[in-house]
């Protein structure tokens, strides 16, 4: 089969430019793809964008089916009534040349924690809809990364294998109190994967009517840390106490003479060809 040749580029959001310390998915997004337009480029080529963990490496994320809400473009909801002027006015300055993760992101989260809290007396009747058809289509993952971002968050950030033994262990009646006292932090955060959605969902929309294809880019593991390993441990080789018996690495070679280990679990193919490999079609298909 041949293909047309193409050109694209490289570039991961967050180096995009933007006056709230990080790039973001809004105008200077669809400012990115209009320059790609005219440089007749058809290809934007994005790191992965899911939620980032310690290090902020986009290769380890919280979940594989989640939206890096650190993304979200504060002008996008300034536009769509969400966010007002007096909301950031005392919002940090940051460099220009680079991302100050660790300030930058405690920065964001306060401010997109108080768009969640005001969305439902702020948010049109449009968007409160497209809210509740989201949380309907995305529930086979929204729910557990809600439940388990918000216990990360109630635990200091770390690790779920550090959390009280029922969490840790999902015990259902643990889950279930744990749901019911959570109930306000976990709707905010529905919220706000909705809003990465609904502000990268414009975005792909721009991107087709230039003619310009975005590239993904999928992992080959997941993170130990992260939802899925959490709500499915069967698919992985773990321990009882939720570490893993194996994890990923290379041996020596000619970048380390020593090998690394990257402390991915591996997956136990044979549990997901039980499912007929439901989890990489639904990965897939996110």
């Amino acid at each position: 089969m041949l293909f047309p040749r193409q050109a694209g580029i490289l570039l991961h959001p967050t180096s995009l430019p933007g006056r709230y310390g990080i790039g973001e998915i809004g105008p200077e997004a669809h400012r990115w793809l209009a320059h790609l337009n005219t440089m007749s480029q058809k290809m934007w080529q994005v790191l992965p964008l899911g939620p980032t963990g310690y290090g902020d490496s986009p290769y380890q994320t919280l979940s594989t089916f989640a939206g890096n809400t650190m993304l979200i473009s504060f002008d996008s909801l300034r536009d769509e009534g969400l966010l007002r002027e007096e909301d950031i006015r005392d919002f940090p300055t940051f460099p220009e040349s680079h991302v100050d993760y660790g300030p930058v992101l405690t920065a964001r989260a306060d401010v997109l924690h108080q768009v969640a809290k005001s969305f439902a007396r702020r948010a049109s009747a449009s968007l409160k809809a497209g809210w509740m058809q989201f949380c309907e289509d995305e529930t086979n993952w929204l729910e557990d990364y809600a439940l388990f971002a918000t216990l990360k968050k109630k635990h200091g950030g770390g690790p779920w294998t550090q959390w009280p033994e029922p969490l840790r262990s999902r015990q259902p009646a643990a889950l279930s109190a744990a749901r019911k006292e959570h109930a306000t932090e976990i709707k905010y955060s529905k919220i706000l994967q909705f809003l990465f959605f609904h502000q990268w969902s414009s975005l792909r929309r721009e991107a087709k009517k230039r003619g310009i294809s975005i590239i993904g880019d999928i992992p080959i593991f997941v993170a130990h840390d992260s939802a899925d390993v959490w709500c499915r441990p069967d698919l992985f080789f773990m321990e009882k106490d939720g570490q893993p018996s194996v994890i990923a690495g290379v041996p020596p070679d000619y970048f380390s003479q020593t090998g690394q280990r990257w402390g991915n679990p591996l997956y136990r193919w044979e549990m997901h060809e039980k499912e007929n490999f439901a989890w990489w079609i639904a990965r897939l298909k996110s």
